[in-house]
């Protein structure tokens, strides 16, 4: 391997001399080419979280039903009837940045291995993007690459795609964010762990040949930043080899030749190779086993001519899984393997524990040219899955921020028409899911577009189970740029609304915390914040963190990204028999505000972080910490009116929406638009009330007022009859009269109209 620069390998590779101090003290000895690329990319901040540990550590973690907490490939939750679900939520910002088809459409890949190496066939996808302002013509060409990226090789693999999150800002127009969500179910009995095991086993690469795609994709992309800010050309060319190229039909035979071999009970355990590739499988699964694995170069398949052993150790070529046999089972796994058109080569020997530089008995992780040939790379398997350094890096509050904060929208009075502040805000995702198959399996009770994704939970082999899951994903960069600490507590407070209002006891959360760079202390004390505001949510709201990824490095020209911690949630349903309730109303439904109308203290409706204040540029103005026992009584009180429903039982409920981005306006006008009956409502109090942002507040529509505000009172929940379903105009008091037709026509047409406009 040589090195084109004049600067040292090491730090070519990314390792800093003070990391490079640590592996030579590991080895005892000065590490060779080869072992130092093993090490640059398994130290990388994407691999190690070397930034990140000692603040995650402070998650939540364990509940009564969880079965595989952080650390695996997936989280896994018992889901009842002896069904478990898996979830795991990653992010492909860096490479969809240079390649946002590509990078879009492994990061899917990546994310379905994630879930079918617990054992569990991948159900449903969702997908958190975030992009710049459609004024400039190249976040077009990044919206269309990422979507078309995602539909490409989720409609061809054949999971739906039934959710997301569209958000257009400018702090995200050099460093777009693609994160993915996966939720797959499997019986109980199948659920399998990346452990390797049993001397004298063997490891099976199974899946495509190994190119040169992708080659330090970790290490070059996802932890560093880009240099330059100034469009495409700025994004770093060099960097474009990274991303990796992905094969969605290869994929759909990858997952069924491995569910197969679970199903036959041929496997001791299994893992993907995502990042960093060979090395990150066979050195985890070793580590975690407590053993060594020998790896033969020379075994692994290789498409291209002439490859280096660091480039096939490292290569993060798609559609490959890494499995742990025994012998006897060999020519089975291989019968399997050719039934499903699947590539299998034995590139591993598990090997018991020897002794290291120290006399330690440890397991190491040897590359080899040849089995019994020579040996390439010689390190301790451990010492690259779990020994990475641990920095607890200086952190300091953003000095302008209390100068931000200051500048509090809420104070003053509003200017110009509260129509055309109601109409800017209407945005229909609808272009981007109609590229989605979100039906796939026939499992989609509500699909893309609404609070949260609702889904029968069955598929082939689980068993026979009236249950559902519910699946969300949410994030709030505004409010997170004003308060890390509050906006993360709020958006997992938002995530239990929006399940809520599709009848699902919120069960586990998952995270894809996007920030910018780690080595600035104003980054690190916002991703320390949004971490303990995390943690204060998930203990006042009973969820543990079953899993998540850390993004860091999203930073251009030195300008980081908002704070963007993505919450995902996973919730089950006891019964579902029929579906819950939409959005739409019926004509003379009386529409009703369930859950405290005001906050606490001196602002009872603050707009600071809100989409109105922040689309006239007033991104100032605090956020209020999440009351948990206040929020949790209309949130569970919502849930328990639609799970009855769901089960199949009459009731007066004929419409639920959660009151999130763009306040109580905002609501009402898609609900309008999606009912196509107007509404008028009376005793606003102010144009703050339209538009405030608080959570735990739902609109609600009944026939039988008086029956709802009977169980609201025995459910200790406050709930405040508004006006009533009626006419062609939304008319809500002397603020707001707009048709039904006028905003129906502009939410539909919002999206297209600024991809128009941008040059589309």
């Amino acid at each position: 391997m040589t090195n084109p620069s004049a600067e040292p390998l090491h730090r070519a590779l990314g390792l800093s001399d003070a990391e490079l101090s640590l592996i030579e003290d590991v080895l005892q000895r000065s590490p060779n080419p080869l072992e130092l690329a093993l090490y640059g990319v398994m130290w990388s901040e994407h691999c190690s979280y070397k930034s990140s540990r000692i603040h995650l550590k402070r998650l939540p973690t364990t509940g009564p039903n969880v079965l595989v907490g952080p650390g695996e490939n997936a989280g896994v939750i018992d889901a009842g009837d002896g069904i478990a679900v898996a979830i795991r939520i990653e992010s492909h910002n860096h490479p969809s940045a240079i390649e946002p088809y590509q990078g879009a459409a492994t990061g899917v890949g990546g994310i379905l291995r994630d879930v079918f190496t617990m054992g569990a066939r991948p159900l449903a996808v969702m997908d958190p993007l975030f992009f710049g302002e459609l004024t400039d013509a190249r976040q077009r060409w990044l919206v269309e690459g990422v979507v078309s990226g995602i539909s490409g090789y989720g409609n061809s693999v054949g999971v739906p795609t039934v959710g997301g999150e569209l958000t257009f800002d400018d702090c995200y127009s050099s460093n777009p964010l693609v994160n993915v969500l996966c939720a797959g179910a499997l019986p109980k009995e199948r659920l399998v762990l990346g452990v390797a095991s049993g001397v004298g086993n063997l490891a099976v690469l199974l899946g495509s040949s190994t190119g040169r795609d992708g080659i330090g994709g970790v290490s070059v992309l996802a932890s560093a930043g880009f240099s330059s800010s100034d469009g495409a050309a700025s994004l770093d060319d060099a960097k474009r080899p990274s991303v990796q190229v992905g094969d969605p039909y290869e994929e759909k035979r990858l997952i069924e030749a491995c569910l197969a071999l679970l199903d036959e009970g041929l496997v001791v355990g299994i893992q993907d190779l995502g990042g960093a590739g060979l090395v990150c499988a066979t050195s985890e699964t070793a580590a975690r086993g407590g053993v060594g694995m020998d790896v033969d170069v020379n075994a692994v398949a290789q498409r291209e001519p002439n490859m280096q052993p660091f480039e096939i150790m490292t290569s993060e070529s798609q559609e490959r899984m890494l499995a742990i046999i025994t012998p006897e089972n060999l020519s089975s796994v291989m019968e399997l393997c050719a039934k499903w058109e699947v590539r299998a080569s034995v590139v591993g020997h598990v090997v018991a524990p020897s002794n290291d530089a120290k006399g330690n008995a440890v397991g190491m992780l040897r590359v080899r040219d040849g089995f019994d040939g020579e040996i390439l790379a010689e390190v301790p398997a451990s010492s690259l899955a779990d020994d990475a350094p641990l920095y607890d890096r200086p952190r300091e509050r953003p000095k302008e921020l209390d100068a931000t904060i200051a500048d509090d929208p809420t104070t003053n009075e509003p200017v110009g028409s509260v129509n055309d502040d109601v109409l800017s805000l209407l945005l229909d995702p609808a272009w981007v899911y109609r590229q989605y198959d979100s039906q796939l399996f026939l499992n989609t009770v509500v699909g893309p577009g609404r609070d949260a994704a609702l889904l029968r939970l069955a598929g082939p082999g689980l068993p026979f189970s009236n249950r559902g899951i519910g699946l969300s994903t949410d994030s709030n960069p505004r409010w997170c740029a004003l308060s890390p600490r509050n906006g993360t507590a709020q958006t997992v407070a938002e995530g239990v609304a929006n399940l809520a209002c599709v009848g699902v006891r919120a069960e586990a959360v998952v995270n894809c915390l996007n920030f910018g760079n780690p080595e600035h202390p104003s980054v690190m004390w916002q991703l320390s914040e949004s971490i303990d505001g995390m943690a204060e949510a998930c203990n006042a709201l009973g969820l543990p963190v079953i899993g998540g990824n850390v993004s860091l490095y999203n930073e251009s020209g030195g300008v980081d990204i908002d704070p963007t911690p993505v919450v995902g949630l996973l919730g089950v349903i006891d019964s579902l028999v029929s579906p819950p309730p939409g959005w739409a109303f019926g004509n003379g439904d009386t529409l009703v505000l369930v859950g405290k109308r005001e906050a606490n203290g001196e602002l009872p409706f603050p707009l600071g972080g809100s989409r109105w204040a922040t689309r006239r540029g007033r991104r100032g103005g605090g956020i209020a910490p999440l009351d948990g026992p206040t929020f949790l009584s209309a949130a569970n009180f919502v849930r328990d009116e639609v799970a009855t429903m769901c089960a199949g039982n009459e009731s007066d409920v004929t419409a639920v929406h959660d009151i999130s981005g763009g306040g109580l306006a905002l609501a009402l006008a898609e609900m309008v638009a999606v009912t196509g009956v107007g509404a008028e409502l009376r005793g606003v109090s102010s144009h703050a009330e339209l538009f405030s942002e608080l959570p735990g507040r739902f609109i609600v529509a009944t026939k039988d007022f008086a029956a709802l505000e009977k169980r609201a009172k025995q459910s200790g929940v406050s709930v405040l009859a508004l006006g009533s379903a009626v006419g062609d105009h939304l008319v809500i008091d002397d603020w707001i009269d707009l048709s039904v037709e006028e905003i129906a026509e502009r939410r539909q047409g919002a999206l297209e109209d600024a991809l128009v406009a941008s040059g589309a």
